[in-house]
C-alpha cells in the first residue's frame, strides 16, 4: 500500500467514524424528543397512543379531582372549548391550582383520550408562564401581560411597615441606620 492509500484510508476510516457517532446522537435525541401541545392543537391533530408529548394550558376551573392515595384527575385547557383530562399519579407542585399555567409530560392512554401524565410542572412564580403558552392564550385574549403579578400597593405597604418597625426601635433606644 502506498502512502497516499494509507493516508486516504485513515482519512475515510475518521469520517467513517463520525457519521456514526452522529447518527448514534440523532437517534438518541429522536428517542427523548417530546414535542409541546395544547388542547386546541389536539383537536386539529391527534396523537398517537403511547407517543411521548407535552400538554400545556391552564388547569381548568372546579376540573381538579383527587382520588385515592397521590392520584389525581384534572383538566388542561387553553381557553377554547377543548379540555384535556389528565391524569397523573405523585406529588404535585405546591404552586398547582385551578387556573394556573401548568405544563404536563407523558402520553395517551391505549384505548382513552384520557392523558397519563409522569411529570407536571406549574409555573415557579408570580410572573412566569412557558413562552408557548403565553403568547398562545394573549393571541386567543385570555391572558394579559401582568396577570398574577403581586399587588402594586403591597412594596408600598412593606416600606410604611418597615418605617414603623425603624420607630420601635428607636424608641428602644436602639441604633439605627437609614437603607434606601
Amino acid at each position: 500500500m502506498t502512502r497516499k492509500q494509507k493516508r486516504l484510508a485513515v482519512i475515510a476510516g475518521g469520517m467513517g467514524f463520525i457519521i456514526a457517532a452522529v447518527l448514534l446522537v440523532m437517534f438518541a435525541f429522536s428517542q427523548s424528543v417530546a414535542y409541546f401541545y395544547m388542547p386546541a392543537d389536539l383537536a386539529k391533530t391527534p396523537v398517537a397512543p403511547e407517543t411521548r408529548i407535552r400538554l400545556g394550558g391552564l388547569v381548568g376551573e372546579g376540573s381538579v379531582v383527587r382520588g385515592t392515595g397521590s392520584t389525581v384527575e384534572f383538566a388542561v385547557t387553553d381557553g377554547s372549548t377543548n379540555a384535556v383530562k389528565v391524569k397523573y399519579t405523585g406529588i404535585l407542585p405546591d404552586l398547582f391550582r385551578e387556573g394556573q399555567g401548568v405544563v404536563t409530560e407523558g402520553m395517551f392512554a391505549a384505548g382513552t383520550n384520557v392523558f397519563v401524565a409522569d411529570t407536571v410542572l406549574a409555573k415557579h412564580d408570580e410572573t412566569y408562564m412557558p413562552k408557548d403558552v403565553a403568547d398562545r392564550l394573549k393571541s386567543q385574549g385570555l391572558w394579559k401581560e401582568g396577570q398574577g403579578q403581586e399587588n402594586p400597593g403591597k412594596e408600598a405597604q412593606g416600606q410604611e411597615a418597615q418605617g414603623q418597625e425603624l420607630k420601635g426601635q428607636k424608641a428602644q433606644g436602639q441604633e439605627v441606620k437609614a437603607t434606601p
